[in-house]
């Protein structure tokens, strides 16, 4: 199960994912500072589901239509860091397989995953 978490990421996260077994690419180790048009492609070209707390992402696949293997925006702010810590891995670990070739929000309340259509 691979992922690429954008520099967004709490590393904590990151850590619990690489726990539960999950094979984490992370921008902010492999090649920080670049922009989110690089790291979709990073995560095209490695057949990652990209993980990030950026919104800009959601522009990226619904105005400008880019391509992508799956996206998760986890939008928790509202949550104690703790809390994001378990929550955030268990719920990939549950539903990583509908998260593939989706655009999916994590809130507190809950995880909204939309299918994409490929034309």
């Amino acid at each position: 199960m691979q992922l690429l978490a954008d520099e967004s990421v709490d590393y904590g996260i990151i850590k619990n994912l690489r726990i539960l077994n999950f094979d984490v690419l992370s921008i902010a180790d492999y090649s920080p500072g670049i922009d989110d048009k690089a790291v979709l492609e990073i995560a095209i070209k490695t057949n990652r589901l990209l993980i990030t707390e950026d919104k800009d992402f959601g522009e990226l696949v619904y105005r400008l239509k880019m391509y992508h293997k799956g996206i998760l925006l986890i939008r928790m702010s509202d949550l104690s860091r703790s809390e994001r810590l378990k929550v955030v891995p268990s719920t990939i670990k549950d539903f990583f397989t509908k998260l593939q070739n989706s655009f999916s929000v994590m809130t507190s309340n809950g995880l909204r995953i939309k299918k994409q259509r490929r034309e």
